[in-house]
């Protein structure tokens, strides 16, 4: 979500680069939502923060192959006129600022009932109640128009892994039932894109940085389950699903000037298709319950980016 508004919205300008993005006066109403839903999953999970990592790349003031922890200074924002800089420690709490959102009201309650209430926050806005998401959603005649994929009880997704450092700008990976456009200019909006992936350029050169790619797993995931039910699809049993997407399951990668790129130049772009049994959630302030991701290597096997069988999970 957060590295796709950049690229699509920058679409070669300010926003798809990390080292200009900020001159982009959209970055920040951006990344105010970024902080709204950090927020929020903080208040479900309010024990888990920042732990220690490598900063691989380095900053302007941290050079590369530094641990940094929740400690480590946030340059070059100062907490205080003595010239004090903020932590993660420090800005752990939106309290700290004196600021909510609305889906947080955090007075007057204890950090169970705060989390309750979010979720339901939550299922409102992005889940709809448990009488729709169990059948299908109708017109005032009754007519079936959809069906709910957050009601489905199979959950399917398309699995991604790629090296940051394999294109030295930003670029996209679509996917697609059936075909894609022989234009490549319409690929992100064409009827039957499933969705695409974005990855932001890797950081900038800094004192601190050689400037040299290193290689930078990144992982993603692709919802498909809409897709499928816009298809029509009659069931979403493994037994339907993999040989139809065996045959439809296609995918490209392009640069943020529109052109395509060819995948045979990217030997660390793994994809695969994954399942997964889901329970609904039960009541308002409760969420889905999630079984184990099952792999089907066949759907990609053979194919230019697909996951190889040598290849783990």
């Amino acid at each position: 979500m957060h590295n796709m508004i950049h690229v699509l919205i920058g679409n070669g300008g300010h926003m798809s680069s990390v080292p200009y993005s900020a001159f982009d006066p959209i970055f920040w109403l951006h990344h105010a939502n970024v902080d709204r839903l950090f927020a929020i999953w903080q208040t479900i999970y309010p024990d888990s923060y920042v732990t220690s990592e490598v900063n691989v790349y380095g900053t302007f003031t941290n050079p590369p192959g530094v641990a940094e922890n929740a400690k480590t200074a946030l340059t070059p924002f100062h907490s205080n006129d003595a010239g004090d800089l903020y932590t993660s420690t420090a800005v752990r709490s939106t309290r700290s600022f004196g600021y909510t959102y609305p889906e947080i009201q955090d007075w007057g309650v204890n950090a169970s009932q705060l989390m309750a209430n979010v979720k339901a926050q939550l299922n409102t806005l992005y889940n709809p109640s448990s009488s729709m998401s169990q059948r299908a959603l109708t017109d005032r005649a009754g007519s079936v128009t959809r069906r709910n994929p957050n009601g489905m009880r199979n959950q399917w997704f398309i699995n991604i892994r790629v090296d940051k450092s394999a294109i030295s700008l930003s670029f996209f990976v679509h996917f697609f039932l059936g075909s894609p456009p022989a234009d490549p200019a319409v690929w992100s909006f064409a009827p039957n894109l499933i969705g695409s992936y974005s990855v932001l350029d890797i950081i900038a050169v800094t004192p601190a940085n050689d400037g040299n790619n290193r290689p930078t797993t990144l992982y993603g995931q692709v919802p498909l389950t809409h897709a499928l039910l816009a298809e029509g699809a009659p069931s979403l049993a493994p037994r339907t699903v993999v040989p139809f997407l065996t045959s439809q399951l296609n995918w490209r990668l392009q640069g943020i000037d529109d052109a395509p790129l060819d995948i045979a130049q990217y030997p660390s772009l793994q994809l695969y298709v994954a399942g997964q049994r889901v329970i609904p959630r039960g009541t308002e302030d409760s969420f889905p319950k999630y079984g184990n991701m099952t792999a089907y290597r066949s759907v990609t096997r053979g194919k230019l980016g697909g996951l190889r069988d040598e290849d783990p999970i």
